[in-house]
Order: structure tokens, then sequence, then C-alpha cells
């Protein structure tokens, strides 16, 4: 079971929802227009609200449902951590998908939050507070993402959850480091934008 559940969310975690909306919508491909991030905000840039939510939907999801199933069958907290990462890296290293996948915000934020309803609560708030605030949804993450850890520790008091949380804030920084750079450059498109 240690080796088969997050196998399993390994490979749930590697259907890349923006490519198969994409291509169910007659969208482009998130891979190679727009920001060229398959994740729910270029799917928005690219086909609109339906197609961002649709997306977001199925990246959250791949988060919750292996860490609950984990749940269901046992408490161990190896088992459950290590199921939570492992959907995690199937969305930002996809094995259907050439290993090319999203940066993991929403696929991370349903992972923690089925593991912990009130670390799901918090990071979604502290979200919504800055992208409010300022209307760049690659900030909010960034923001939630250094957050997570803290919230980790907080609510749960596991050291393997901690650990776990603190790799999954490090890869969601790496992979944001492109919009690190055009933040502190302004040039990050805010929430809606369009590119050409």
């Amino acid at each position: 079971m240690l080796l088969l559940l997050p196998l399993l969310a390994y490979l749930f975690g590697s259907i890349s929802s923006a490519v198969v909306v994409s291509r169910a919508m007659g969208l482009q491909d998130p891979r190679t227009a727009g920001s060229r991030n398959p994740g729910a905000t270029n799917v928005l840039r690219l086909g609109g609200k339906k197609a961002a939510v649709i997306t977001l939907a199925g990246d959250i999801l791949k988060g919750v449902i292996p860490v609950l199933i984990a749940r269901a069958l046992t408490d161990d907290p190896r088992l459950l951590a290590a199921t939570a990462a492992a959907a995690f890296l199937g969305h930002l290293f996809p094995v259907f998908f050439g290993f090319k996948g999203g940066k993991g915000v929403a696929t991370a934020w349903g992972a923690l939050a089925a593991m912990n309803l009130w670390v799901g609560l918090a990071l979604i708030l502290s979200w919504f507070v800055v992208a409010f605030a300022f209307r760049y949804s690659s900030l909010a993450a960034i923001s939630a993402a250094v957050l997570g850890p803290v919230y980790v520790w907080w609510f749960l008091r596991e050291p393997v959850y901690l650990v776990t949380a603190l790799g999954i804030c490090a890869l969601l920084l790496w992979r944001h480091r492109g919009n690190i750079r055009n933040l502190l450059a302004g040039k990050e498109d805010k929430i809606g934008a369009r590119r050409g």
C-alpha cells in the first residue's frame, strides 16, 4: 500500500485537466499558447471562464481524491503525505504529457485541503485576499505557497506533513520563478488579461 497509493496518486495527477478541457472545447493548446502553462489561469485567458472553472475543478480533484482515498484506508501520516506529494508531482511532471505539466497550485491546494480542511480554508482565504488586493494570480499563489507550511504546522503539528508542505512550497516557488521575475519587472499579466 505504501507504494501503490502514491503511484496511483501520481498517475491520477498526471491527467492534465487544462489539455483535456482545451481539446474538448476546441481551444488552443495551453502548452503552446498564452503563457504556455497548462493551468486554469492560462485557460481563462485562452477560453474564458467556463473552461477555466472546469480546468480548476479538475486540478483540485486531482489532489483531493487520492488523499481522501488514502485517508479512508489508513491514518499513517507517512502514507498520507506521500500520496499528497505524489498527486502534486503528477501534475508538475505528468507521465502522459511528456513530464511537462502545470505549476501545481490547485492540485497542491486540493491535496492539502483533503489532509486538513482548516489548512485548505486558510490557504484559499490567503489566495483570495492577495488576488483581490493586487489582481495577480501568481502573486496570490506565491503568497499562499509561502504561508502553506505555516498553516500545516499550526493545524496538524506533524513533522512529516511539515516536510511535505515545505517541499511543495519550494517546488511551487521554483515553478513560479518566471512570474517572480515578471512581478519584479512590472510585466506580469493581471487576472483576466488576455494575451495575443
